[in-house]
């Protein structure tokens, strides 16, 4: 009877490890937000799209979305609405961090001023309820060639007890923003429904990109941080998107468990840093550029697309 169980013993173990290495990783994405508090959008007053983000959040189960803050004009009286802005979310059981004070490029600036503006948004941040230790690139930008001034600015964050609050995907909800503006001070009439579909086209498949670079140079699927904004084309659609997202096969996570993955702790050996922590690791393991650049979801393709679909102007010749 022992030899018996044994071999059934020995028998199994194959297929229980084939059964679990077979089992498909689930596919988890954390809400981020940047450029806090913005400015008025295309079609609401910024209390309003507080309001109504919070809401959207609230129907989505999204539990914590990640903010991250600018504080330059929100000092002083006239700042104070903004202020009460960001408490609001954080109310609502979301987190504050650090997007600099002033929002400029790190390849424009030397180190030590760029450190200088990103010590005076911490200054702000320091002791507010909701705040998380992170700290993400205005622009993404990470110093672009120049390696000293990243390598500087990773130390100046280690010091600090700072942690990179990269990304991995972007909505490009920024550019939609923009262009929405301008075509309605322009008179232009604006296809709402197209504009919603664009933009939760563009929030799933780049998730579903980054995902499937994931596990192609990492050989896993980590949980992914997609980068939003406070605009107004998030207040009108992100709960379209989370519900695109979850029909996708996508959990929405928290912030706090998306920075607590493993990727949050590697600095990779790359300057395609605005492509993201995982683009950024795929290059630096050897993945070929064109693997990574994916340019469906590039600001030229998202302006075409608006063109054509949101606008429905002629395709350019």
């Amino acid at each position: 009877m022992r030899l018996i169980r044994t071999l059934l013993a020995l028998l199994l173990v194959p297929l229980v490890a084939t059964a679990a290495h077979a089992a498909p990783e689930h596919k988890r994405i954390a809400l981020t937000f940047d450029d806090v508090p913005r400015m008025p959008g295309a079609f609401m007053t910024p209390d309003e799209r507080t309001r109504r983000l919070i809401e959207a959040l609230r129907r989505g189960g999204v539990r914590q979305a990640a903010f991250f803050v600018n504080p330059s004009g929100i000092e002083g009286p006239s700042g104070q609405a903004g202020a009460e802005r960001i408490a609001a979310y954080v109310r609502a059981g979301h987190v504050i961090a650090n997007h600099s004070y002033s929002h400029q490029h790190l390849s424009q600036l030397t180190a030590d001023a760029y450190i200088a503006d990103l010590d005076r948004g911490a200054a702000w941040l320091k002791g507010r309820p909701g705040f998380r230790p992170w700290y993400r690139y205005p622009f993404l930008d990470e110093g672009g060639s120049d390696i000293a001034k990243r390598d500087a600015l990773r130390a100046a964050l280690r010091a600090r007890g700072l942690h990179n609050g990269y990304i991995t995907s972007d909505s490009n909800d920024w550019l939609m923003e923009q262009l929405t503006v301008e075509a309605k001070r322009a008179a232009q009439p604006i296809d709402m429904k197209a504009l919603r579909d664009l933009y939760v086209r563009t929030v799933v498949g780049s998730a579903d990109f980054s995902d499937a670079l994931a596990r192609k140079a990492l050989g896993r699927s980590p949980i992914q941080v997609m980068l939003m904004h406070e605009t107004d084309v998030e207040a009108l659609f992100v709960a379209d998107a989370i519900r695109a997202l979850k029909a996708d096969g996508w959990e929405i996570v928290t912030a706090d468990q998306a920075f607590a993955d493993a990727i949050a702790r590697e600095e990779p050996n790359s300057i395609r840093l605005p492509m993201g922590q995982i683009g950024a690791m795929a290059d630096a393991r050897g993945v070929p550029v064109r693997e990574i650049y994916n340019p469906a979801f590039q600001q030229e393709w998202i302006a075409a697309a608006f063109a054509t679909e949101v606008l429905h102007k002629a395709p350019a010749p």
